[in-house]
């Protein structure tokens, strides 16, 4: 098979997996989105977690050209992408009980915030932990993951649970078990993974829908600008110090 015909093959995929979000993740999308602006209207906050390569699509939020300025990063030493090394102990880390409270206790999560948690398979103590904590706190979880991880494999958490059993609100991904949309007869292992377009879009299609309420209520969505067009960095600065006590990536 040709190289290129492999690279349609992910392109559709992809695609499809949107259009399958975009049609059966319309409701929560929905409601995720206001959830959002209602946060906002009402003066919380709002964070995002993501661990491993699921802290990519938290990271896509976070100081964003057209994104919302108040979204900030719940940032987990060790978890954060692939930085640390040897880059295993990131997945090491997700197992730990105990350390979602820690991080929690030393953040400035607090009742009336919302916090969008991303876990492929929510079936981690991390995401787990991270999630059933911030609610007992007050906090608004919004779930991204795949639900499908919950019937066919095994909660690493001592409840059982999956993030999904945890969450106000859940998107669901709809990523097969194992995050790989090919295979081929002359490769042993599936490959091309899907879950970082997917939830990223996602992600970005709650953030729209939270900027379009709040404007349909008569409020200017904290958005930010490019910094790479004209007048993109004054912009930036009038949201930031509108905005200054509701966003941490600039302590």
């Amino acid at each position: 098979m040709s190289e290129s015909k492999l690279a349609e093959q992910f392109l559709d995929a992809a695609i499809g997996l949107l259009q399958r979000v975009r049609d059966e993740d319309a409701e929560p999308i929905a409601a995720a989105g206001t959830l959002i602006a209602d946060t906002v209207a009402e003066g919380g906050r709002l964070f995002a977690f993501g661990a491993g390569h699921s802290s990519l699509a938290a990271q896509d939020l976070v100081y964003r050209a057209g994104g919302l300025a108040l979204m900030n990063l719940l940032a987990v030493p060790g978890v954060v992408g692939v930085d640390v090394m040897p880059a295993t102990l990131g997945s090491a880390l997700e197992r730990v009980d105990g350390l979602a409270s820690a991080v929690l206790d030393s953040s400035p999560v607090r009742s009336g915030d919302v916090l969008v948690i991303i876990s492929l398979s929510g079936r981690n103590a991390l995401p787990v932990e991270m999630a059933m904590n911030a609610r007992a706190l007050g906090v608004k979880v919004i779930g991204v993951t795949s639900v499908a991880y919950a019937s066919e494999t095994r909660s690493r958490h001592v409840s059982g649970t999956y993030l999904k059993d945890h969450c106000d609100i859940v998107l669901d991904s709809r990523i097969a078990v194992g995050d790989a949309e090919l295979t081929l007869d002359t490769i042993e292992a599936p490959f091309a993974p899907a879950s970082t377009v997917v939830t990223t879009a996602l992600l970005q299609a709650v953030m729209a829908t939270a900027a379009g309420t709040l404007a349909d209520r008569g409020i200017e969505p904290p958005l930010l600008r490019s910094g790479n067009v004209d007048g993109g960095h004054d912009w930036n600065d009038r949201v930031m110090r509108e905005y200054g006590d509701r966003i941490f990536y600039r302590h």
